[in-house]
Order: structure tokens, then C-alpha cells, then sequence
């Protein structure tokens, strides 16, 4: 009977260090530039935690992982701004504490209530956001040349080219400089974009996603990145300084990413207090520059703990004009959405 006694006190002492020790986690399921020591170990370090990050590429990605996962077992997620109401609907965030985050400091544009807002409820906050557009290397091609975004789609193309693989943010480059603004992009459109993108695949040498499109202008396989900006070449200037961006005439396409807490997370305090440092000043220049690619920070405050040299890079006094001239990325309907991507087999194929 001791014996039994012993036996039972050891496995419910092992089950509360069991315990205690999950308590001693936060998982994330995150986008590759949150993976840097600079902005994970200074939270570990504070809360006496291990954050276990999962990265993953695009929104359909994340929602596969969390179908195969329990309940529970994420605490937070970074997503695509355009895609917080698609995951709400799913019932996988939960509401923040609105007084708690460092709304004010945000840029304006990064509040997004269209986006964050649902039945009068806050799921997400922006924590970073950037550009498609034209990156380019300056020694080859001049800025005056990529000036007018149809130049690219012409018989007399300024340069050698590479496509960002992703047909979401190139057909709304496409289609803006087209005259047609993202949002309001319909299925009669797709004809003239389609026709447009079947001539921007016949000056350009390659199509892919980040790593090889990076690639490819940062060796100089070719001059000009259609659908890139600074998230590929602003981390790249200090060693490759002739690798630059602009925004056309035409405008580009903003994305942005946000960052929200699972409905069903077991620590719901410590995630919150996970997208406090993230939103934070430290937190936000850190992001910005992240060793996986660089991208405004959402928080405004952030300026004052970066180098002149990494604003300069993400075009920090720019902004405002930038903003001014970027649609947000197309919301296509299903119905609309299955067209474009059938546009861009068709794209890919040719």
C-alpha cells in the first residue's frame, strides 16, 4: 500500500512538472522573419520561456497545419492582413485586448478595421508591411527606365527580368497598371490583364517564389524583379548596393502582415504579452530587419531604434507618398479568385 502510495505521488508529481513545464512554452505558428534571436530571445529571456516557432508560406498553408493540429496547440498566429476575416469566420482568433497594444502608434493605414475589426470585435494587429513592385539593379537599368510599370509588358522591355511566382499581388500590379484598381478587379477585367501578363512572360527569363527570385537579382541572372521591392533588396544594399526598388507611376501593391492570438490557446496571457513585443519599439526594428527579409515595421515608434542606414534602405521618409500610391492586395471572391488562377496556369504554362 506505501508502495502503491509512493508510486502515485511520483506520477502526480511528474505530471505537475509536466505541467509546469508546457506552461514554460508558447507555440507560434509565424512567417520566416520572426525565426531571429534578436526578436524571440529578449522575450524568452524576460518571461523564462521557450517559443517554439513553425514557419509557413501562405494563408492556405497555416490553415492546413492548424486542420491537422489539436486544439489548443498554437498560441499565436502571423497571417496576411487581407486573410484575418478568413480566419476569424474558421473560429481559430480570439479578440485582443485593444487597450493594451500600441494602436496610436501605428501608421494609419496600418490600423485596418476593414481587416481587424469583426462585429465589433479586434482580432489582429499589423506588425509589418511592404511592397510588390520593381526591384532592379541600378547599374544595368535606371530608375527612369521602370518609371512606367507598361515598359515591362512592351515589345521593348528596358532589361532582363524575373516574375515573383504569386498571382495574387503580380495581377494586381498588372491590373493597376492597367488602370484598374485592385479592389476593383472583376472577371471582365481578366482578358486585358491576362493579355498583359502573356507579354511580361515573354520578356522574362524566370518565375519563382522568394528564394529563387532573390536569387536571381542578387546574382545578376537578371536586372529587374517584377512583383519584388524592398523585402528583396533592402536587406541586400550593404554588400550588393546597386540592388534598388521604386514604386512606378502606375502605384504598387501593399501587403502587410498581422499577428493575433488562437481562440483556443492554453496561455492566452502569454500570447498577449508575445504581441506586445512584437508590436513594441525593440520588437518592430527588430522584424523590420529580420535576416529573413526586411519590411516596414507597422509601428512608428520603431524609427527611433533603427540606423539611418536601414530606414534609409526601407525608404522610411517616404512613406507617406508610398502609401498614398498603393492599392492593397485584390480580395477576389471564390468565384473570381478560381479565374485568376487559372489565368496564372495559363501564365505559368506559357
Amino acid at each position: 500500500m506505501k508502495t502503491t502510495t509512493r508510486l502515485l505521488a511520483v506520477l502526480a508529481g511528474t505530471t505537475l512538472l509536466t505541467q509546469a513545464a508546457a506552461a514554460q512554452e508558447l507555440n507560434a505558428l509565424v512567417w520566416c522573419d520572426h525565426t531571429d534571436d534578436a526578436l524571440i530571445k529578449p522575450f524568452e529571456d524576460k518571461f523564462g520561456v521557450k517559443v517554439n516557432l513553425k514557419e509557413y508560406e501562405g494563408t492556405g498553408a497555416a490553415l492546413s497545419l492548424i486542420e491537422q493540429s489539436q486544439p489548443g496547440d498554437w498560441d499565436v498566429l502571423v497571417v496576411d492582413g487581407i486573410d484575418v476575416p478568413r480566419v476569424v469566420s474558421a473560429g481559430i482568433l480570439g479578440p485582443l485586448p485593444v487597450g493594451d497594444l500600441p494602436y496610436d502608434s501605428l501608421f494609419p493605414e496600418m490600423v485596418m478595421e476593414e481587416n481587424h475589426v469583426i462585429d465589433g470585435q479586434t482580432y489582429a494587429i499589423s506588425e509589418k508591411f511592404g511592397y510588390n513592385t520593381v526591384s532592379f539593379n541600378s547599374a544595368a537599368v535606371s530608375a527612369e527606365d521602370l518609371s512606367d510599370m507598361t515598359a515591362l509588358w512592351s515589345d521593348n522591355a528596358p532589361g532582363s527580368m524575373a516574375v515573383y511566382d504569386y498571382y495574387v499581388p503580380v495581377m494586381g500590379m498588372v491590373a493597376m497598371g492597367l488602370g484598374i484598381p485592385t479592389a476593383d478587379i472583376t472577371l471582365d477585367d481578366l482578358p486585358a490583364i491576362e493579355a498583359a501578363l502573356m507579354k511580361l512572360k515573354d520578356n522574362a527569363s524566370s518565375v519563382g517564389e522568394v528564394v529563387s527570385s532573390q536569387t536571381a537579382i542578387a546574382t545578376g541572372e537578371v536586372d529587374i524583379l517584377f512583383g519584388g521591392g524592398e523585402w528583396v533588396t533592402a536587406g541586400l544594399t550593404g554588400d550588393l548596393p546597386d540592388l534598388d526598388w521604386l514604386i512606378p507611376e502606375q502605384g504598387a501593391v501593399r501587403w502587410s502582415q498581422s499577428i493575433g492570438v488562437f481562440a483556443d490557446s492554453k496561455q492566452p496571457d502569454l500570447a498577449v504579452e508575445f504581441v506586445k513585443h512584437v508590436l513594441s519599439p525593440q520588437g518592430q526594428a527588430a522584424l523590420a530587419t529580420s535576416s529573413c527579409y526586411w519590411a516596414m515595421p507597422a509601428n512608428r515608434m520603431a524609427g527611433a531604434m533603427m540606423t539611418d542606414e536601414q530606414k534609409a534602405a526601407l525608404r522610411w521618409d517616404q512613406q507617406v507618398d508610398y502609401l498614398n500610391k498603393a492599392d492593397l492586395y485584390p480580395t477576389p471572391d471564390a468565384d473570381l479568385d478560381a479565374a485568376m488562377q487559372d489565368v496564372w496556369t495559363r501564365f505559368l504554362a506559357h
